[in-house]
């Protein structure tokens, strides 16, 4: 049998059709005692026909796309300057993916949550539209295929990216289907842009567990679960690894034209948070979170659902910070789910830490348990620490250019009226330049801000302020109490966050459009009485004071203040001296304030409180290699990967203590190790090039070098970043780590803390 494939992507399914009419009459025949033999073969033999009739109507078709294909990166490339594969490294036509519909049929439960989610509208929003026209306008449809190969995987391996395409795009619709993602059948590495292996989507395998392309009947699946289960099941779809295909970022060559950027790396961050127990370094620990473990977690079905456990299901909708996406659509459900789990996760602790007067170096801290007095006509410096507390990413992670986090900082009067406003809306929907946002700034070789979204042409990012998991960030703000006040003065600091930020949203509406939902995260207000002030209870939100010193010591550490960050951390172990990562914690700042002879006794003390501690064990490693005991760095380095063995900082520095001894081979093994854990490692390319050459690997040291050079740090990028720095002065302040917000601000006409 030979079915040609017709203009547009329209193929004549007759192969799938007959296949649907055999399968329909031969399991009539079940009922029939006397011809189970003949059955069983004859299935087998279709199933066969079918795999075969695939196999042909795919090489027809690639063959067709691949003789007007622009393989502008390299015969065979089909997917560059994404990392998308597929397996046979060929073309896979756009109806062999069976749609969601075709899967909603039985799971209902996931199809709703499904439709709503940011997967199913991945491509189709004017979000992304806006940006990846540009860039398609710019350089040519080809470069799409780099966002596409997560946007639109169909379009990419379908051969829809290309001039003059025969392709009929009607899956754009639908964007990431159900098949899409449960086709993928390997990853490769952890090299994001789309590093994943499509398979022939199929829903069942057969009895030998070859997969079936494309539908079925519901009868076969009904009758053989187990073994639809195998063909739309993988286990690695449970691992962060797998979300780490896409939700990891970089701008390469082919891209730009000029070097290897990292964009992203919300998997990154993840591995290095306390949720990945990867880490040995962290601040916190906490028990293992994955990705799924946070934006899949398991609730009632309403619906019917073949795929819930106990009468749970794990959610489909992927909850996480886009709020705007639902808003434009109308996704009420998505959109209030979406806001509940922004607003109810706990993720980020506010602390109206401490104040300090004018001309007075006295520290009044921590606000609540230390009694002070205030006086009309004073000026005072109050500090806001605001801890990451339970995200196993940055804040805000991904594309902070495009979304905003910011501090709302509130100063009233016993009337209520504003006396200091940080952080405000302004009349026309955008923020105050001078709010402290976690955000950042890409810029182009003009040193002008990269807008719209047009990543290839990033040279530099003048700054970013983006929180880090399970770190903290110290923001300080200086008001003046007005003479005649009199009473008390509220002071309030909440994190607001908007997915997109206003001016984003004017490039792709115009200025007229509605104003898009703003979700406070958290907030905490304090009252501070004019003259004396007394010891208060503490709040059910607020950390332990141990802990609210150690986060101030953690954002001084983060902000170079290393003399202040040690003050902060003698505090916590004055109040909790049997804390081990207290000690640790001493050590560490003396170690990056480049004290090692002071670091020694602080780690020291960390160990006899917690024998093997592998956090000490680490930053000790570090103390005896610049004491010149290279034994025991190495052993320490050792004992802490028997604990922790994917801790990429660890299998780095024991690659560098095994090179400094001269051995090779173990040292080549570290680093490939860490490279296994961190394809972009720039110390592993370096030190692997250098090794492969020595050991006579020549090509394998050529391809390294190359890594290397590409990915280091171009020398000339700062400049940039000055010329951008430099035109504007309103928010080049927030590239200076320990900066003050001074300036009284106008009263905000639209105030944060709302949901629209």
């Amino acid at each position: 049998m030979r079915v040609k494939w017709a203009i547009g992507s329209r193929r004549i399914s007759a192969i799938r059709a007959a296949y649907v009419l055999l399968v329909g009459v031969l399991s009539l025949a079940s009922v029939f005692a006397f011809l189970p033999g003949i059955q069983a073969h004859s299935d087998q033999s279709q199933t066969q026909q079918k795999i075969t009739d695939e196999m042909a109507v795919r090489k027809e078709y690639a063959n067709r796309v691949g003789k007007s294909y622009n393989f502008a990166f390299g015969k065979g490339n089909i997917s560059t300057p994404g990392n998308a594969a597929v397996e046979g490294n060929t073309f896979l036509e756009p109806d062999a993916f069976p749609t969601a519909d075709y899967c909603g049929h039985c799971h209902k439960e996931a199809y709703h949550q499904w439709r709503q989610s940011l997967h199913s509208n991945s491509f189709r929003t004017p979000f992304y539209r806006t940006s990846v026209n540009i860039l398609i306008r710019t350089k040519g449809i080809e470069f799409s295929r780099h966002c596409d190969s997560c946007h639109n995987p169909i379009a990419v391996l379908g051969g829809g990216l290309t001039q003059s395409s025969i392709v009929d795009r009607k899956f754009d619709q639908d964007g990431l289907t159900c098949t899409t993602c449960h086709s993928v059948q390997k990853l490769q590495s952890t090299l994001g842009n789309g590093s994943y292996v499509m398979g022939v989507p199929a829903v069942l395998v057969d009895e030998k567990g070859e997969r079936i392309p494309g539908m079925v009947p519901d009868s076969e699946i009904l009758t053989h679960l187990d073994r639809h289960s195998k063909a739309v099941m993988q286990t690695f779809y449970r691992t962060p690894e797998f979300c780490s295909a896409c939700h990891k970022a970089n701008l390469p060559n082919p891209l730009n034209d000029y070097k290897w950027i990292r964009a992203f790396t919300a998997y990154d961050e993840w591995q290095n948070s306390k949720f990945s127990q990867r880490n040995p370094l962290t601040f916190y620990q906490a028990d293992f979170t994955s990705c799924q473990g946070c934006h899949m977690k398991r609730a009632s079905n309403v619906l019917p659902e073949p795929g819930a456990k106990n009468g749970t299901f794990a959610s489909h909708r992927w909850t996480a910070g886009n709020t705007a996406v639902p808003f434009y659509y109308g996704f009420d459900e998505q959109l209030a789910k979406t806001v509940e789990f922004l607003k109810t996760g706990n993720y980020l602790n506010v602390d109206l830490f401490a104040i300090r007067k004018a001309n007075d170096d006295k520290l009044i801290a921590p606000l609540g348990s230390t009694p002070f007095n205030l006086e009309p006509g004073e000026t005072v410096q109050a500090m806001v620490v605001i801890q990451n507390k339970n995200i196993g990413h940055s804040l805000i992670p991904e594309v902070r250019d495009l979304y905003e986090g910011w501090v709302e900082f509130v100063v009233t009067d016993s009337t209520g009226k504003e006396i200091y406003h940080s952080g405000f809306i302004k009349p026309d929907g955008m923020l105050d330049e001078r709010a402290h946002s976690f955000t950042n700034r890409p810029v182009d070789t003009d040193g002008q801000f990269v807008d719209n979204h047009k990543v290839w042409t990033i040279h530099s990012v003048a700054y970013d302020n983006g929180l880090q998991a399970g770190r903290s960030s110290l923001v300080r703000y200086e008001f003046r109490i007005p003479a005649e006040a009199t009473g008390a003065l509220t002071i309030t600091a909440r994190v607001n966050y908007r997915h997109l930020r206003q001016s984003y949203l004017n490039n792709v509406f115009g200025k007229d459009h509605a104003a898009y939902p703003i979700v406070e995260l958290a907030s905490r207000s304090r009252i501070l009485n004019l003259g004396e002030n007394s010891v208060t209870a503490p709040d059910p939100h607020d950390n332990g004071d141990w802990m609210r010193w150690n986060n101030l010591g953690i954002a001084y550490l983060d902000q170079l203040q290393y003399s202040d960050a040690i003050q902060a951390f003698s505090q916590v172990i004055r109040l909790r001296p049997d804390y081990a990562d207290g000690y640790t914690n001493i050590g560490l700042t003396n170690i990056e304030w480049e004290k090692y002879a002071s670091a020694r006794g602080g780690l020291e003390k960390a160990l006899e409180l917690s024998p093997n501690n592998a956090r000490a064990l680490y930053y000790l490693a570090l103390v005896e290699r610049r004491a010149g005991h290279s034994d025991a760095e190495v052993e320490d380095l050792k004992k802490v990967l028997a604990q922790y063995p994917q801790s990429r900082d660890a299998r780095r520095e024991l690659g560098i203590s095994y090179y400094q001894q001269r051995r090779s081979q173990e040292a080549m093994e570290q680093f490939e190790a860490l490279q296994a854990i961190d394809p972009d490692d720039l110390t592993a390319h370096y030190n692997l090039a250098l090794l492969y050459r020595r050991m006579g690997m020549k090509d394998k040291a050529k391809e390294q070098s190359a890594l290397f050079v590409t990915k280091k740090i171009d020398p000339g990028a700062p400049t940039y970043s000055l010329d951008f720095l430099r035109k504007h002065p309103e928010i080049s302040i927030e590239s200076v780590p320990w900066h003050i917000h001074k300036e009284a601000q106008p009263p905000a006409v639209i105030s944060g803390g709302g949901e629209n």
